[in-house]
């Protein structure tokens, strides 16, 4: 393919993209094929020659978007934002483009600068410590990561040659071995599935430790769980902390846990994945108080902030502690510079890295802090226009309500709410998925896409109200307060189980 030919291809698939998000709200959120789908439709071997850009892009649509559950569509309340914008669409075509491999500064010096500047300014926003951000005159800095889930796993084992090392000099009468066949891990039970499999990649024992009745780590929790912990002559070395947990967007206390931390010399990582991105807005920083406590913070701007997958933004108070657990030098990386930018191959367990920063810098020019601001804000109201349906219907429980997810459920029984999801699964009109809250099952409803509005959310609504009179009202015969009368949760679950009984 020559330059005239990509020039005819790209700008093809840009019309593609942009013809793709102008129509999205059209397609079905979820899609209809079964496992397997595409075993008939492409052939059992690579084509011999090669066909034209014209053939792959009718193919594209014609058997690959068929298969594509549209996670940007307004009908999208799953799982969690997955961020995306044309800017940041267009900055990974041109780091696609460039076609750089960022293993050292000389590899390619704008990608190492570019990522350093973008990191001050992450950093600026969130209001961090200034001893975590590039700028300062500490050893402390910021480094883009593909995930929250490899930063995790890497300060984990940042934390693990930390404590081995600090023990040894102090002269411990243990072995490297024997230390590190000691050290235990702890994060809430509330934590992302990721945070529980970083100890397993580690072979560090991950201890799920009990939230409160508000999906909360406190401090005396965890502290009781080191006290157990050294008793039995093991090694408490590391903890991860929650901002915005992934069942409910739940905010653990900085505070209490790092001081617990503190005084016993274990590193504190915080994990805000997700709800990271509203502490750009100056009213919810206070959701970061104690941060000063911690070794490592992390948040993804892949999340919520409008840059499309992969872009974790991790800070560590000490980068020297990355650099000892992942330094290894060969002389082909070697160069003149070293010592006056930062290598970014010894904060991370890739040696290549690709240009993220470019698409974050895309997206900070072109949005603003304002722009961001405002999508955070929208997006958060949203949520709240959601809760107000809850709130008002007497047939349902608000769970928790938490930056831009709502968790609810129908009054009574379990096997109520699990009916309502299923209905509404059925119906292919939104997509939704279940949680957990105190031990009874509800259903997130996520605030996802950009795109979403005000009559998206009550589209989804109607949804659920559709599919609700299938389980309650058409059934039982029960009014709301809709209809003006009221009943009691007791008397509603009494009746849909008679109900569903006599099926």
């Amino acid at each position: 393919m020559d330059s005239q030919q990509f020039r005819e291809f790209g700008k093809a698939a840009v019309d593609y993209i942009a013809d793709y998000f102008d129509n999205i709200k059209d397609r079905p959120v979820l899609p209809s094929v079964k496992p397997g789908y595409l075993e008939d439709l492409l052939p059992d071997e690579a084509p011999e020659h090669g066909e034209s850009w014209q053939d792959v892009m009718q193919d594209v649509d014609q058997i690959i978007m068929p298969g594509i559950t549209h996670w940007h569509s307004p009908n999208f309340h799953a799982y969690y934002p997955t961020a995306h914008s044309f800017p940041a669409v267009v900055g990974e075509m041109m780091s696609a483009g460039f076609g750089c491999i960022g293993l050292s500064w000389v590899a390619s010096p704008a990608y190492t600068e570019l990522e350093v500047v973008m990191m001050n300014w992450l950093g600026k926003l969130l209001n961090l410590p200034e001893e975590f951000l590039n700028c300062s005159e500490g050893v402390g800095g910021g480094v883009i990561q593909g995930s929250a889930s490899e930063v995790t796993f890497i300060a984990l084992l940042a934390a693990k040659e930390k404590m081995v090392k600090d023990l040894l000099e102090a002269n411990s009468p243990l072995t490297e071995g024997e230390i590190k066949a000691k050290l235990v891990a702890y994060s809430s039970d509330q934590s992302n599935s990721s945070v529980e499999k970083s100890g397993l990649l580690g072979s560090m024992p991950m201890s799920l430790l009990k939230a409160d009745k508000d999906g909360k780590l406190r401090g005396d929790t965890l502290q009781k769980a080191f006290q157990e912990d050294k008793a039995k002559g093991l090694i408490p070395c590391y903890v991860v902390a929650n901002l915005g947990t992934t069942p409910t967007c739940a905010f653990d206390d900085l505070t209490e846990l790092g001081e617990v931390c503190n005084k016993e010399n274990v590193w504190l990582h915080v994990d805000a994945a997700y709800a990271g991105t509203a502490f750009i807005c100056p009213e919810y920083q206070h959701y970061m108080k104690g941060v000063e406590l911690a070794e490592s913070f992390n948040f993804n701007p892949h999340k919520w902030m409008l840059v499309n997958f992969d872009c974790s933004a991790m800070w560590v108070k000490n980068a020297k502690y990355l650099v000892e657990a992942f330094n290894v030098e060969r002389i082909y990386l070697k160069d003149k510079h070293k010592g006056l930018a930062p290598e970014y191959r010894h904060w991370q367990i890739s040696l290549g890295r690709r240009f993220r920063a470019l698409k974050l810098w895309f997206v900070l020019r072109i949005y603003g802090v304002e722009g961001l601001r405002k999508h955070v804000r929208d997006q958060i109201s949203l949520a709240k226009y959601f809760e107000e349906f809850v709130v008002k219907d007497e047939r349902f429980e608000l769970c928790t309500s938490s930056m831009g997810l709502v968790c609810f459920r129908l009054k009574g029984d379990d096997h109520l709410t699990e009916k309502l999801l299923h209905v509404v699964s059925e119906r292919r009109n939104i997509f939704v998925i279940a949680g957990h809250f105190n031990g009874k099952e509800c259903i997130r409803f996520a605030i996802c896409s950009r795109l979403t509005q005000r009559e998206d959310v009550e589209y989804a609504w109607k949804e659920f109200l559709a599919a609700t009179e299938q389980i309650v009202s058409s059934k039982a015969k029960i009014t709301c307060e809709v209809t003006g009368k009221k009943i009691l949760s007791a008397e509603l679950t009494k009746m849909a189980n008679h109900t569903e009984k006599s099926k």
